[in-house]
Formats: C-alpha cells, sequence, structure tokens
C-alpha cells in the first residue's frame, strides 16, 4: 500500500481572534512544517500576541496571512555568536579608521524596504509585501520593531530589523550593499544584547548561514517556555554606544 501524505485542516483566523495553540501547528511529515493557522490581521495587538507566543508571519503574494510556529526553532544564544576572524579584521580596520557607524532606528523605513527587495532562502521573490512593510512600521511607531543599521562613509552599507519584547529579540530579515555590511549589524545586535543581559535572538528558520554564525535549534517547548519568562520583563532603550563593542572586540578598546 503506497504512503500519503496527511493534509491537515488549517485553522482559519477572524480578526482580533486567538491563535490556536503552538503544538496543534503541522508537523515534520506535513506539507508546510510548522504552519499554524491562516487570516487573521496584522495589527500591532495581534503582532505582538503572535511573537509572545513563538508565532510569525510569513506568506507570499496571492495568500492569505500565513501564521507559523517552527518545532524545532532556529535561535542565536548571543554568548556563542561566531566573530569569524575576517569579520573581526574588516570591524577593527573600520573602527580605526573610524568609518563605522551603527545607529538603531535611524532609518527603519530605509531597512526595511531594503530588506523587501532581498529573497529570503530559497524563494525567488519577496516576502515582505506592501502590507507586512506596513504593518512593521506600525510596530516601530509603537516602539516594538528596530532597525540595526551599519553605516559606513556616511552611507546605509546594510543592517537588520528585529523585534523587540521584554528581554528577547526576534531576528526579521537582513539586507547588504556592502560586503559584511549586514553581518556588522548583526554583531552590533549581539554586542547590544549582551550589554543589556538578551541571552536568546530568535532566528525562526534552520539555514546554514545562520550555523555559521553560532545559531542552533532549540525544541518550540524549550523556546515557548523561555518566552513565557523573559517577555514580561522591561525592554531595554534602543541606542548603540561603541562601548558596546567590548563584548566582541575586547582587544581593541573603546574608540570614540
Amino acid at each position: 500500500m503506497s504512503q500519503t501524505t496527511r493534509t491537515p485542516e488549517l485553522p482559519w483566523l477572524e480578526p482580533g481572534g486567538d491563535f490556536p495553540p503552538v503544538e496543534r501547528a503541522w508537523g515534520p511529515n506535513d506539507p508546510a512544517t510548522g504552519l499554524l493557522a491562516a487570516g487573521g490581521a496584522l495589527d500591532v495587538r495581534t503582532l505582538v500576541a503572535a511573537y509572545s507566543q513563538g508565532i510569525f508571519p510569513w506568506y507570499s503574494a496571492g495568500q492569505p496571512i500565513l501564521w507559523w510556529s517552527t518545532d524545532p526553532r532556529m535561535i542565536l544564544r548571543t554568548n556563542a555568536f561566531r566573530l569569524r576572524p575576517s569579520l573581526r579584521k574588516t570591524l577593527n580596520k573600520l573602527r580605526k579608521e573610524q568609518r563605522l557607524t551603527i545607529r538603531f532606528d535611524h532609518d527603519f523605513a530605509g531597512v526595511i524596504r531594503a530588506c523587501s527587495q532581498t529573497p529570503r532562502g530559497h524563494q525567488s521573490g519577496t516576502w515582505i509585501l506592501p502590507a507586512m512593510e506596513h504593518a512593521y512600521h506600525q510596530l516601530h511607531l509603537a516602539g516594538i520593531a528596530h532597525s540595526v543599521e551599519t553605516w559606513i562613509d556616511g552611507e546605509l552599507a546594510g543592517g537588520l530589523y528585529c523585534v523587540n519584547l521584554g528581554a528577547m529579540v526576534f531576528g526579521e530579515s537582513m539586507f547588504c550593499r556592502v560586503s559584511d555590511a549586514s553581518k556588522i549589524a548583526l554583531a552590533a545586535l549581539v554586542a547590544f544584547c549582551r550589554h543589556e543581559n538578551i541571552p536568546l535572538i530568535d532566528c525562526q528558520q534552520d539555514t546554514p548561514h545562520l550555523v555559521s554564525l553560532g545559531a542552533t535549534l532549540m525544541p518550540r517547548s524549550e523556546f515557548c517556555h523561555h518566552l513565557n519568562e523573559v517577555t514580561s520583563k522591561a525592554a531595554p532603550v534602543w541606542n548603540f554606544q561603541n562601548l558596546y563593542w567590548n563584548h566582541l572586540l575586547p582587544d581593541l578598546g573603546v574608540i570614540a
């Protein structure tokens, strides 16, 4: 007898409705591992509720809003970040020459727009549709979504944007116009998180690139337990200072 793949029924959310338990997300033998629900809305309240439960939106043009909760979850422990020798060399050189500036939330709109032009994983197109871009801009205005920007010689060279709830950071997307600029932004985010005692950055999905930087897999149950412990804590003030580099580059010292 030939085996067939089970196609589970996908819950449909009405705007303002509650998410089903993450344990109901499609499992590893289903067509879309981690898919939890469809529909709903991308307003601030819904997005905060989603992230606090280990759920995130991800969908393409022509699809309804799709909500995911992957198991296991890809996370980066900030104390396990791998600063490769080549990136360390680039960072040291740019800082010594005073060509590098890290800015938070200086040009959030420009960062998310640039990220929307960068395909995610093996996709040929963008997943950051205009509705998503608008939704995260509203999160930014609410003080929940932030951009980490790498400025080199006065130009925006790369960066990333993320969501912050309490002592938890959820990485979303990054872009690069100059070699290593997005990695520098991630390194700056790690340095900031270390300074603020934020132990984990959510990376959502498993990719070889993230593994090379020190990311690892965590069971979803453990990830959600961590969220319950840290998302209710006070959120940090999003302001980058050069002294934060000492958490990654203690041998270089502080450069103003």
